[in-house]
């Protein structure tokens, strides 16, 4: 097991390194000049600036240095926590990180609870109830939250519940009641791949010879369900809460945006249009670190929750 954990935490490593060294590149294949954008959106003209004061600027910033110079300087310097100076706002990346990331962190974890709670409440429902056209309607509302598109589902509620009705804030950041319709919009898509996987689960271990015993035991359906389908049925939950991170982040950049809310996403949205490459790598660095480290805990709670699940190599 340890040899497992080991080799994960290697593979996690290159995965960060990976995430970082791609993002750089690609930002470095962009059109344009940083320096150039930066002043530009300081309302500067780089026109009325003298050669030594470009070059002094250059020079502040590191973008005098050849582009693997560059790579390697702030890559030797992410290791080490510093993450650099952002181009566009003249100030400490990790300053910008501090204040937009806990924004983002909460809006994401209300999103998760919400997508676990609605997807597997909606999930086990379904395979629960026995009447088939209830059954069958309750199997279908997944695909719909699924196919919905989230600008969409956004712009719909901050009309119904913001504008007509006026029970939330549409947009900003003050106070929990901002929380409600971002999180919602942010978990409506999980939650119909949570419910759709878990529905799946249920049809296929229904089936399975140890239900048979359960139900000859004399348990009633509910109690089968509760103490033995269920758990082995939300057994590919882990990999999608792991998966979610992922899509958690990149849909945060859609929502943020939407609901005006300062977040990492709408953060980063901001310094690619800006080819802020200090910020953007940053923003990848702890997404990627996000995403690998649920990814290991989920790969670790596999055998604990699944006993015929083992990391110990068989030998023939």
């Amino acid at each position: 097991m340890s040899r497992y954990v080991l080799g994960r935490i290697g593979q996690a490593l290159l995965v960060l390194w990976g995430a970082y060294s791609v993002a750089y590149f690609i930002l470095y294949l962009l059109p344009g000049d940083p320096l150039s954008i930066m002043l530009s959106a300081s309302g500067v003209e780089i026109d009325s600036l003298s050669v030594a004061d470009l070059a002094k600027a250059r020079a502040y910033y590191g973008l005098d240095q050849g582009v693997v110079q560059q790579y390697f300087s702030l890559l030797w310097g992410a290791i080490h926590g510093d993450f650099g100076q952002s181009v566009a706002l003249n100030r400490p990346v990790a300053d910008l990180l501090a204040e937009r990331l806990p924004q983002t962190l909460k809006l994401a974890g209300v999103a998760i609870v919400l997508s676990l709670i609605g997807g597997i409440g909606l999930g086990y429902l379904a395979a629960y109830v026995r009447w088939r056209p209830l059954q069958q309607v309750l199997a279908r509302v997944p695909s719909l939250g699924f196919s919905v598109p989230v600008f969409w589902m956004g712009l719909l509620l901050i009309q119904v519940f913001a504008f007509s009705l006026g029970w939330l804030p549409s947009t900003g950041n003050q106070g929990a009641s901002s929380l409600v319709l971002p999180a919602i919009t942010l978990a409506i898509p999980s939650a119909a791949v949570y419910a759709q996987v878990l529905l799946r689960g249920f049809q296929g271990v229904w089936h399975e010879p140890y239900i048979a015993t359960a139900f000859a035991k004399g348990l009633s359906r509910a109690q089968v369900q509760r103490r033995h389908a269920f758990k082995n049925a939300a057994l590919p939950l882990l990999t999608l809460i792991g998966l979610q991170v992922g899509n958690t982040v990149s849909g945060a950049v859609l929502v943020e945006t939407i609901f005006a809310r300062s977040g990492i996403g709408r953060l980063a949205q901001e310094a690619v249009l800006r080819q802020d490459i200090p910020v953007v790598l940053a923003i990848v660095s702890v997404a990627a670190a996000a995403f690998v480290l649920v990814n290991l805990i989920v790969d670790l709670l596999y055998p604990a929750l699944d006993p015929r699940i083992t990391h110990t190599p068989r030998i023939a």
